[in-house]
């Protein structure tokens, strides 16, 4: 059974509603005036049809005799990654009352030290690890890195994924351009003969290939925002959890209008500068 100070995880069939008419708690054969209060998260109200002032029995084991307690609060879980796939349902008990609970004494499997500083953190962490054997003490921040490793490797996943989805979209946005152009040869041939020079007809193209990229990126946003936000309506209701599971940042709009802004703008070139080098009797076939 896995606990941390205050914090107690137990299992459905370890809470049940307890017969009416129930007025005092007992603690290990120790009884009491009134019940003590805990609290649940949202996930165990929700499954279990629970609420505030709702009386339950909670047991350190299925079966065993336990404690008549009142639900004081219901907890909304928060954003954390690596909860997400944990089913277990989650009580907060006072410290005295789960050792009292649990018959555990006065020991804990793990605790947290707040500290002021970085300095405080590496002192705290060297006076503990040798204060005993058999202590390991760990920044909360390598406990993070740890326990994130795996959505470290997903993101680089991504990471690839999108650098791969980036060249293969440039490769394929500059032929469609190439076809693009080529495809007004003849206006472009019409515009040189008039006297038009090379410059004014790129920069022209130029203009347009930057102006669809504008409205290209204008709509991916807007489709992107669209599926994150399905993503996130979906995935929070299967999870029960607030954690946003995809998120469209201003870096990442950023990011895309200028990737879509500066491949337009070299495509559109490159296309242009090919159509005004081929002379304009060739671009009408003669």
């Amino acid at each position: 059974m896995k606990y941390r100070l205050a914090f107690l995880l137990l299992s459905l069939p370890l809470c049940a509603l307890a017969p009416q008419g129930t007025s005092r708690s007992i603690a290990r054969g120790v009884t009491q005036d009134s019940p003590r209060s805990i609290a649940i998260d949202s996930r165990l109200a929700a499954d279990a049809g629970l609420r505030v002032g709702d009386r339950v029995v909670i047991a350190s084991e299925p079966g065993m005799p336990g404690d008549s307690v009142v639900v004081a609060a219901i907890v909304e879980r928060r954003a954390d990654p690596a909860e997400i796939a944990r089913g277990e349902y989650r009580i907060r008990l006072h410290l005295d009352h789960l050792q009292a609970l649990l018959g555990y004494g006065d020991r804990v499997d793990r605790f947290a030290v707040g500290t002021r500083d970085a300095r405080a953190t590496r002192d705290a962490v060297a006076r503990i690890n040798s204060a005993a054997y058999g202590f390991r003490a760990h920044r909360s921040a390598d406990v993070a890195v740890e326990t994130s490793r795996t959505f470290a490797v997903v993101s680089r996943f991504h990471r690839a994924i999108g650098t791969i989805t980036i060249v293969a979209s440039a490769i394929f946005l500059l032929c469609i351009m190439l076809l693009k152009v080529d495809e007004r040869r003849r206006d472009v041939a019409a515009l040189r003969l008039i006297g038009c020079s090379s410059r004014t007809i790129v920069g022209s193209v130029v203009l347009e290939a930057a102006a669809v990229a504008v409205l290209g990126s204008l709509a991916g946003i807007g489709v992107g925002a669209a599926a994150s936000w399905i993503v996130n309506y979906h995935y929070q209701a299967v999870y029960r959890t607030p954690l946003r599971f995809s998120i469209v940042t201003v870096d990442i709009v950023l990011l895309a209008v200028t990737l879509s802004l500066v491949l337009g703008i070299v495509a559109g070139w490159l296309a242009a500068r090919r159509l005004v080098r081929t002379p304009p009797l060739a671009l009408l076939g003669r």
